[in-house]
Order: C-alpha cells, then structure tokens, then sequence
C-alpha cells in the first residue's frame, strides 16, 4: 500500500513538471507585439511595446520586459475580452497617467465588467493613479456619481428644455470631432 502511495505521488509529480514545461513560460521579448501590452511575464514583470527604429529609419515595434513587478500575476496574457471591455487598444506603445484626463476611459475602465472582471487591468491602472496621488476606487466612485447624475439630467428629473434649433443653425455642418 506504502509503494503504490509513493508511486502516485511521484506520477502526479511528474505531470506537474510535464503541464508546466508543455505550457511553457511567458517570455515578454518571445511575444508578438499584437499580445504583449497588459501582459506578464513569467518573472512577474510586466511586458511592455517599444518602438525602435531600423537601419532605414522606419519605426519596429518589439516587446520587452519592463522593471515593473506584479505581486498577483505571472505568466499571464490579457484577454481581448478585459482589453476591450475597458476600453483599451492592446497595440498602445506604452501607458501613460494622461489616459486619467478621459473621462471616456474612466467610463470604461470603471464599469462592472472591467473594474470587477479585469483585475490585471485594474492593478496596472491602480497603481499608474496611485503613481500620481490619484485613487483609483475614488476616481470611479466620482464616476459612477456623475453617471447617475447625468441619468437623473436626461430623464428629465427637473431639467429644462434646452434651445431649438432653427433652420439656419441645422444646415451649418458640426465642428469635426477629434478621435
């Protein structure tokens, strides 16, 4: 009974190591650029798209190993699903604390579907804003305030009615929107 008992725990052992090797480990500069942003590598650093420029002077993007270590994760590749459900475009060379400055990306990152399915997202976005003093649950918390506001404003919970528009003001074509 003693032996096959050592013989299943070497097997099971065994599968251990043969699962890990067969999956393999996340290498950020292995990547394609197409997978690396919000992806961990094995190390627990986070990968990151740079741009560098070849002999003829056309800009190459690759991925590299940044210096920022997550505590949580490794190993780990972002879903289409969490980058698009927060808004998020996964061929961005780098982040930046201005994407803050939206309040179409706050929207986004501070819906139930990114803010409470996508935690990879939300700790490299927590700890961008915490970077520059800025609480990220407040920030949504203000988020989800002004939403329930401007849904109070356009079910006509007391508001007013705004201008009409005359003839002459519908034909003049609308300033172009930036993107």
């Amino acid at each position: 009974m003693a032996s096959s008992m050592k013989l299943s725990l070497i097997l099971f052992f065994a599968c251990i190591l043969f699962v890990q090797k067969t999956l393999g480990d996340v290498i950020c500069e292995n990547l394609p650029t197409n997978l690396c942003s919000f992806a961990i590598a094995s190390s627990g650093k986070r990968c990151v798209v740079e741009t560098c420029k070849n002999a003829q002077g056309k800009a190459n993007y690759t991925c590299k190993t940044s210096e920022v270590l997550v505590e949580k994760l490794s190993g780990y590749i972002e879903t289409d699903q969490c980058v698009n459900r927060c808004g998020l475009l996964r061929g961005s060379v780098g982040i930046s604390s201005d994407a803050f400055l939206s309040s179409d990306f706050i929207a986004h990152l501070c819906t139930p579907a990114c803010y409470q399915g996508c935690p990879n997202i939300v700790d490299l976005f927590s700890n961008l804003a915490a970077s520059e003093g800025i609480s990220l649950p407040t920030l949504c918390q203000n988020q989800m305030k002004n939403h329930r506001g401007m849904l109070a404003i356009l079910s006509n919970g007391g508001a007013t009615a705004g201008p009409v528009a005359t003839p002459l003001a519908a034909a003049v074509a609308p300033a172009p929107s930036s993107l």
